[in-house]
């Protein structure tokens, strides 16, 4: 067995020596949804098994749970963040199943981002950069349907963000049936008119 095979004393198999900034990467990716998801409640123990690891791995790399957390969070607040999942769309997939999949990334960014600055003790949230590049990766999500579209995608990304948004807010999508994003994306495509979606 080889020193990278070894067991820890918890039985759990050691994580093999990384760089300290790619151990920290890690774990932050790991770390990040179980914050979106249960905000400051999570425990040490929870963030270490997220990553594969031991606790004292994270203690080591990041000192003190709060530590990893405001770190996770400003990961997080990160808008490449975002940028990321608009990059992973495909941009041969029909054009409203690539508009369903940003809502969905729009949507789940602000539930995360109430979620993180809860857990931070936060009532703003963190101040957008004065560059908003979303809109390139959108012209390239979007350019197989560049001659259908009478909006530029710099306006397409900032009113899907406006569709997104407020139906990601419970109070406003609190409907006996909330619209999926499959719907809204349907309802940006071909409006609301039996003619417009025949």
């Amino acid at each position: 067995m080889s020193s990278t095979d070894e067991l820890a004393e918890n039985g759990t198999r050691r994580a093999p020596a990384l760089p300290l900034e790619d151990r920290r990467a890690m774990i932050l990716d790991a770390v990040i949804p179980l914050l979106v998801e249960q905000g400051a409640d999570i425990t040490s123990k929870q963030m270490a098994e997220a990553a594969g690891i031991a606790e004292g791995t994270v203690f080591r790399a990041f000192g003190d749970k709060d530590s990893l957390i405001r770190a996770a969070a400003e990961k997080f607040f990160d808008p490449e963040y975002v940028r990321n999942g608009l990059r992973g769309i495909d941009p041969d997939d029909p054009l409203e199943s690539k508009i369903a999949q940003v809502i969905d990334i729009f949507r789940a960014r602000l539930r995360g981002v109430m979620r993180v600055m809860a857990a931070l003790g936060r009532h703003e949230p963190p101040p957008r950069p004065e560059e908003d590049r979303s809109g390139e990766i959108m012209a390239q999500v979007f350019a197989p349907d560049a001659e259908r579209l009478a909006l530029s995608p710099r306006r397409i990304t900032h009113f899907i963000r406006l569709i997104a948004f407020s139906s990601a807010i419970p109070q406003i999508n609190e409907v006996d049936t909330p619209f999926t994003s499959e719907e809204l994306a349907r309802i940006i495509v071909h409006g609301i008119t039996k003619e417009a979606s025949a």
